[in-house]
């Protein structure tokens, strides 16, 4: 069976220019229970932020829901002109975890210059191993390579002589679009909501190379309190560059995000880029432990996601809010680092990075 990589097809690092940037319009009330009435406002306003630079798809349920949506993005001054609608029924509105994730073709020999072919490679989701309800979202990226009519691959590998579809989520994994990807050992390699039971590392890696052209993977040990999906690196530690990593810290030594992520830290800085050279590490703060209703939320302010000309960065009313904006601007400076309120947003256990899915141009 033909792969991408032999295809020489790449996935792309998210700051390389997107067409567009996938969502999902929520309403499964269950998944902020108490307290839904504000989520739609939160998209309105992401949408109003992404809409100056790249078109938007939406996943909605039905006419009706869409006539509402946009007559909040129309009151918020969202540009609906770049907005795309599709009727597709979803189970919920992580399209990081369960939207396409895009390879597309490099010029033989290079990385740097693309030949402008995409294709989608379909992982299995099940909602993260934990959930019962995700039949819908396992479909959409299929329902997106016959929109474009785009070549599909699903990753899989053989356990005791019989094939196995992989299950994994965009959140689990950052890739530098160099041929590097950080990943994590709780995710991918716990018993604990284990997404693909006798599968091993050295298989993951071999996938990761075949389906998303990886050579190298970097594997932390474990993510962030509170999170949902048992250790996803895009709430810990993201490329910002080939050569730079962001990754977050708590001096705290009273906080159960301090040690798992001082060893991610000594991780990183002991890890080599393919030519052999160290990696340049900042440190990026956490928030004060946000806590609704008894329970720690994934709070972090590496949930960010990277837009054509802007970044936008949950905050959290947090004194470290500005300390977060500034160190991220600092590694974007050709883009508008733009904070956005997610203190009831991450009541449903995810931020602006796990909302999002993007679509390389």
């Amino acid at each position: 069976m033909t792969t991408p990589r032999d295809q020489n097809f790449r996935m792309p690092a998210e700051w390389a220019p997107h067409s567009a940037t996938w969502i999902a319009w929520p309403h499964n009330a269950e998944d902020w229970p108490g307290k839904f009435q504000p989520i739609p406002w939160v998209y309105v306003e992401i949408v109003r932020h992404l809409s100056c630079c790249e078109d938007i798809h939406i996943l909605i349920n039905d006419e009706t829901s869409e006539k509402r949506a946009r007559r909040m993005l129309l009151r918020a001054g969202a540009n609906l002109a770049r907005l795309h609608f599709h009727h597709w029924l979803t189970d919920r509105v992580w399209l990081r975890d369960s939207g396409p994730i895009f390879v597309k073709k490099m010029a033989e020999g290079s990385v740097k210059n693309p030949d402008g072919a995409l294709a989608i490679t379909n992982w299995r989701f099940n909602a993260w191993a934990k959930y019962p309800n995700w039949h819908r979202d396992d479909q959409i990226p299929h329902h997106v390579a016959k929109l474009y009519d785009m070549e599909e691959f699903q990753p899989e590998v053989e356990i005791d002589g019989r094939q196995h579809r992989l299950v994994l989520e965009g959140g689990s994994i950052d890739t530098n679009g160099a041929g590097v990807l950080l990943t994590t050992e709780e995710c991918l390699l716990s018993d604990v909501q284990q997404r693909n039971p006798g599968v091993s590392r050295e298989q993951l890696e071999q996938a990761f190379h075949d389906y998303l052209g990886i050579d190298q993977t970097i594997w932390l040990h474990r993510g962030a309190a509170g999170d949902d999906t048992h250790g996803h690196v895009d709430d810990i530690t993201r490329f910002v560059d080939e050569d730079t990593i962001l990754t977050c810290v708590e001096p705290s030594t009273h906080d159960e995000n301090h040690l798992p992520l001082a060893e991610n830290l000594d991780r990183l800085r002991s890890a080599r880029n393919l030519a052999g050279q160290p990696f340049k590490i900042v440190e990026l703060p956490m928030p004060a432990p946000v806590v609704f209703e008894g329970q720690r939320l994934p709070a972090s302010y590496a949930n960010f996601y990277i837009a054509n000309e802007a970044v936008l960065v949950p905050t959290f009313n947090d004194t470290n809010d500005r300390h977060a904006l500034n160190t991220i601007a600092t590694c974007f400076p050709d883009r508008k680092v733009i904070g956005i309120h997610c203190v009831d947003f991450i009541w449903g256990l995810g931020a602006l990075h796990c909302m999002t899915q993007q679509e390389p141009a």
